[in-house]
């Protein structure tokens, strides 16, 4: 047993070095306190923890947590941010007063674009953020964040995804970055940063962040979420499990969350090569793993089917924590006394927990005030970051003959119609109740008061019964088939089609709002199907358009949902088309803005858009045979190319080079390039740089993005725009699965999007 000094334990003593603090912790712990700390509480179970009705006192339920306990989870779904403040006060105030050890408790929740509870600041749903290719907003974005979620007591949040979204089929998409590794690794380190600081000590108004889902869930087996992960080796470690590397390497990620899919028939809670040899041995993670929620329910299927064994399975695999409650884990202490788990194996999961507490300041101060919880959720400056970043997240698809923007003092009425107007969609791991919202209707009313008329019709219906301000994730707000969800019939919106087409002639100009929403696109489960077989339009909304293009007004699409969508008949039919996304609470102000001039969108898509869903995989970075370019009937390219997105004004690259030319295989260079704005407003560009190894020993994408760069420029003004090129953006995996940089010539392309750039070539000797 460690002694303790000056009638303190050393783990009490807040100047001890912390691996003496738990070590000395981990000594005094009884078996029944170490599997305690491997568990999860979930708040909304049967017997509440706390009555918060009754002046927060401990309720019954308390008793559970004698031995103490690791999490507890999502505490704060459904209570004010004075009463979640109070509520996580009164569970650490008993937890030293009727615990022998008196070990902090770590409450966790979800923050994928706002903390998700009651008033949080929703910003920009994920795959919006990655529009942005700004790693700097998001940085700011997330420390907002983590100062919303501290200030209610809670300390880690579930996120960001390192996922790449590879396939547009799949219901999660929207919370993905992109579906490039450099992109999803730049955005992702940020959003870290941004959540935990710079610092060992995460303190303060920062919370852990977990980097999900480890692994390899962004392109599953025929588009289904959780299906197979269909990679080998080489692809998964150039590939997939980059973004995580850094996460781990280079933001010091405290939490990684295993993903609930298989990799080659192993599933990600069960998987030692995963868990152990790749993300602690060779990447030398420290922080803790934590279960998807049921997550290591799936190891039944490869164990004998009961929970114990699956349990001994995860926690001998590397999962620390079982999340959201107890299951496979609650007889982790009979198991270690029956000699049927090791209490070594225990001890290795407990170290980590407790570094992590100990990191996170919970020892010496756990508590925090009410009042503050108030004042800084959804504060005014934290809604200004809202819409700056929505302004940010726009991505102008097209602009056929300068439709864009409308000129607010020539136009007399508006037509604002289609079933995105009115309300305002945030997507999913969204609060029930989320603060006072902007929809795109109320934004341009807002702009046009006292300017134009507004004239408004929803158009038609996306899915049956459209049911305005219902949970995103709650099955009963909307009808339900056994394939999902139900869409109207054919024929069921005809007259009010009809309605919209009358209004649109008495128009200057029409917005369509047009898209999908929370129903359409999103994490499936139970009688929830979110994954798709078809990216056109859900619903009568082609009906909807092409009557209201039949007037021959001009329309403005305005693009709301989750995913890209194929819509080559829209891109045809309507000659100006905003890619909206989910813009969070300020969408109206920030589509309005962008509408009428008043912001020149800058964003640029961090997928890329299909012709059809027979196209996919389209992503860019593909391998020469995978990228022919004809099928039967049709060519084998983007609707539109990831890092697309146009200006109001224009750009034009000129003079790439690189310095030195030739590099020794670990040396670097420098590649730069004139950007000039060469039309007559300021206007945003990003810099994307795209490296080809032209030659290799094993096959290699065409092209892969190495450096992207968001710039501000004035009219006629020219930047010189450089990247650094270093070893690690030249390396891969050889035959061996040794990472290594091979001479031979490597293109640099230096343009606006994926398909277009002034190039130059690195010659590595």
């Amino acid at each position: 047993m460690i002694k303790s000094t000056e009638n303190k334990y050393i783990y009490q003593d807040a100047a001890a070095g912390i691996p003496e603090r738990v070590e000395d912790l981990l000594a005094r712990m009884t078996v029944e306190e170490k599997a305690a700390q491997v568990l999860a509480i979930d708040r909304t179970g049967d017997e509440p923890l706390v009555d918060l009705a009754n002046g927060g006192k401990p309720a019954a339920g308390i008793e559970k947590l004698r031995n103490g306990v690791g999490h507890i989870s999502k505490p704060d779904s459904d209570m004010s941010p004075r009463q979640c403040a109070e509520f996580n006060n009164a569970i650490q105030s008993w937890l030293r007063e009727n615990t022998r050890l008196k070990i902090p408790v770590v409450l966790h929740t979800e923050a994928l674009h706002g903390h998700m509870a009651p008033g949080g600041t929703v910003f920009p749903q994920a795959i919006a953020l990655g529009s942005t290719w700004d790693p700097g907003l998001i940085e700011e974005v997330f420390a907002a964040i983590a100062k919303e979620v501290r200030a209610r007591g809670m300390q880690q949040v579930l996120g960001p995804l390192f996922d790449l979204a590879r396939d547009p089929r799949m219901g999660r998409v929207e919370e993905m970055y992109g579906e490039d590794p450099h992109l999803v690794t730049r955005m992702g380190v940020a959003c870290v940063l941004g959540l935990q600081g710079y610092g060992e000590r995460v303190e303060g108004d920062r919370v852990a962040a977990t980097a999900k889902h480890f692994a390899a869930i962004g392109e599953p087996r025929g588009g289904v979420w959780t299906g197979p992960a269909d990679y080998g080796e080489r692809t998964l470690r150039d590939m997939v499990l980059a973004p995580f590397r850094a996460a781990v390497r280079e933001a010091r990620i405290m939490s990684i969350m295993p993903s609930y899919n298989e990799i080659d028939g192993v599933y990600s809670h069960g998987n030692r090569w995963l868990l152990q040899k790749v993300l602690r041995q060779e990447w030398g993670f420290l922080g803790y793993t934590v279960s998807d929620y049921m997550g290591i329910d799936d190891l039944l299927e490869t164990t004998d089917g009961t929970p114990d064994s699956a349990g001994r399975m995860a926690l001998e695999a590397g999962v620390d924590v079982e999340l959201p409650k107890p299951n496979c884990y609650k007889s982790i202490a009979d198991m270690v006394k029956q000699g049927l788990l090791s209490e070594s194996v225990l001890d290795e999961s407990v170290r980590r927990i407790l570094r992590i507490k100990f990191l996170l300041g919970l020892f010496e101060n756990p508590f925090v005030d009410p009042e503050r919880a108030e004042k800084v959720t959804c504060c005014p400056e934290h809604r200004a970051l809202a819409r700056k970043t929505a302004e940010k997240a726009v991505v102008l698809l097209q602009n056929r003959d300068a439709l864009l923007p409308l000129n607010i003092g020539k136009v007399r009425t508006v037509a604002v119609i289609g079933p995105n107007a009115a309300q305002c969609h945030y997507g999913g791991y969204t609060s029930h109740k989320p603060p006072q919202s902007v929809s795109i209707l109320e934004g341009i009313k807002q702009k046009g008061a006292g300017k134009f008329e507004v004239l408004y019709s929803h158009g038609c219906q996306i899915v049956k019964p459209s049911e305005p301000g219902k949970a995103w994730d709650v099955v009963d707000n909307i009808t339900l088939t056994p394939m999902g969800v139900c869409l109207p019939g054919p024929n069921e919106d005809d007259a009010v089609i009809r309605e919209a087409a009358e209004l649109a002639k008495r128009a200057d100009v029409v917005v369509l709002c047009i898209g999908g929403n929370e129903h359409t696109c999103c994490e499936g489960w139970e009688a929830r199907h979110g994954d798709a077989t078809d990216l056109d339009l859900p619903g009568n909304q082609n009906k909807l358009v092409n009557a209201v293009v039949a007037t021959g007004k001009p329309v403005v699409a305005v693009l709301t949902g989750g995913r890209p969508l194929a819509i080559p008949h829209i891109v045809e039919k309507i000659p100006a088309i905003i890619e909206a996304w989910y813009l969070g609470i300020e969408t109206g102000s920030a589509v309005a803005d962008v509408l009428f001039g008043d912001v020149n969108p800058g964003g640029k898509l961090p997928v890329s858009f299909p012709l059809s869903a027979g196209h996919v995989p389209v992503y860019y970075n593909r391998k020469k045979k995978q990228a022919r370019e004809l099928y039967l009937f049709t060519r084998n390219v983007p609707l539109f190319p990831f890092g697309h997105g146009l200006s109001y004004t224009t750009f034009a690259y000129a003079n790439p080079s690189v310095t030195p030319s030739r590099i020794k295989p670990g040396g670097k260079a420098v590649v730069s390039v004139d950007v000039t704005n060469t039309g007559k407003r300021a206007g945003d560009e990003v810099v994307q740089l795209y490296i080809r190894d032209v030659h290799s020993s094993v096959t290699r994408p065409l092209k892969e993005l190495k450096g992207f760069r968001r710039i501000t420029l004035q009219p006629g003004k020219t930047q010189r725009v450089e990247f650094a090129v270093t070893p690690d953006m030249l390396s891969f995996h050889n035959e061996h699965m040794e990472e290594v940089v091979e001479p031979g010539e490597f293109i640099l392309t230096l343009g606006p999007d994926s398909t277009r750039g002034e190039q130059t070539t690195l010659t590595v000797e």
